[in-house]
């Protein structure tokens, strides 16, 4: 639909009638000056001058009647769009140690490694996570910040899906990550301030504790929710035969779990897809986002219009009167 954003301003369109039927009249004194050709006016030259006045005023008002309404400001609302709701800034940290190439998981009937399977499944988390601002950090060897916190999830979900083994080194430094995310989350004042943490391993890298990163990040209000991933139990083939390993041993549950209740947080134990996908379930319904998102409607300014066809108009205007001048000079030349 259409809007004026000062529609107080058409007021102003019987501006020049007003001026021409109130201000009292300018009287035109008698010139010196005598036309020696005068009789020309009376064979019509003077009409030529003055061709059309009706059209030129009517010119004139339809210009004014433009310049006015672009003042006014028109602008097109558009249909009602949702805004991002203000509702928590979430981090995701993802292991990318080597450990997460181990291929102890199934998805779809098919044995994928670790990595994969939190692709798979954090991908979708990411997906509906739509009203919160969600942040990618990758660690191994270092943490590093893939994605800053953004209410764009689509591109979260796309640098998530690019990332591969070996990206940021093969230890696993839980510490350093938690110590980068609370630095991201304080950056911006939100109130909840989450942390996703997903490892398969212990802390064998960096210069932070992971416990002491995670009592700073309960100073500030940060919430860290921690998984560890790893089946129990995988068939390993050797030259004695096959035999059955627990992939999961280096997992530091212990340390995961102080983390968690450090932070107010919960520790969730991944064992396969099944418990991934629930894990996240949970944590949607611990934190869930905010559906009270508000509406607004996209303006467009097209003052634009109007105005461009006034200043047009005007130039018609002022070439009509230099081409009626330029006649009349002609005719006075030949006479």
């Amino acid at each position: 639909m259409l809007e004026l954003y000062w529609p107080w301003l058409l007021l102003l369109l019987p501006l020049p009638f007003a001026s021409y039927f109130l201000l009292p009249k300018v009287e035109r004194k008698q010139g010196a000056l005598k036309l020696p050709t005068f009789h020309l006016l009376a064979d019509g030259t003077a009409e030529k001058q003055e061709a059309h006045p009706m059209a030129r005023r009517w010119l004139a008002i339809v210009a004014w009647s433009l310049l006015v309404l672009a003042a006014a400001r028109p602008q097109w609302l558009g249909e009602p769009v949702a805004v991002p709701a203000k509702g928590r800034d979430l981090m995701l940290a993802v292991d990318l140690s080597g450990s997460m190439e181990i291929k102890d998981m199934r998805v779809g009937g098919r044995t994928v490694d670790r990595l994969t399977l939190v692709k798979h499944v954090v991908g979708e988390f990411i997906g509906r996570r739509q009203g919160d601002r969600v942040g990618l950090i990758l660690f191994a060897d270092n943490a590093y910040q893939q994605a800053p916190l953004t209410f764009d999830t689509a591109t979260v979900q796309t640098l998530l899906e690019e990332t591969v083994i070996g990206l940021v080194g093969q230890a696993t430094a839980i510490g350093e990550a938690i110590g980068l995310a609370t630095k991201r989350l304080l950056a911006d004042q939100q109130e909840q301030k989450v942390l996703v943490l997903l490892t398969d391993g212990e802390n064998t890298a960096g210069e932070v504790a992971p416990l002491d990163a995670a009592r700073v990040a309960a100073e500030q209000g940060v919430k860290i929710y921690t998984v560890g991933v790893g089946a129990d139990v995988m068939v390993k083939r050797t030259f004695m035969g096959q035999r059955k390993v627990n992939p999961s041993r280096d997992l530091d549950e212990v340390t995961l779990t102080k983390i968690a209740a450090l932070t107010g947080g919960t520790y969730f134990r991944a064992r396969d897809a099944a418990d991934l996908e629930q894990i996240y379930t949970e944590i949607e319904s611990l934190e869930p986002v905010d559906q009270s998102r508000p509406m607004m409607r996209p303006r467009t300014e097209i003052y634009v219009w109007p105005l461009a066809l006034a200043f047009v108009l005007s130039f018609i205007g002022l070439a009509w009167n230099q081409f009626a001048k330029a006649l009349f000079d002609k005719k006075g030349r030949q006479a």
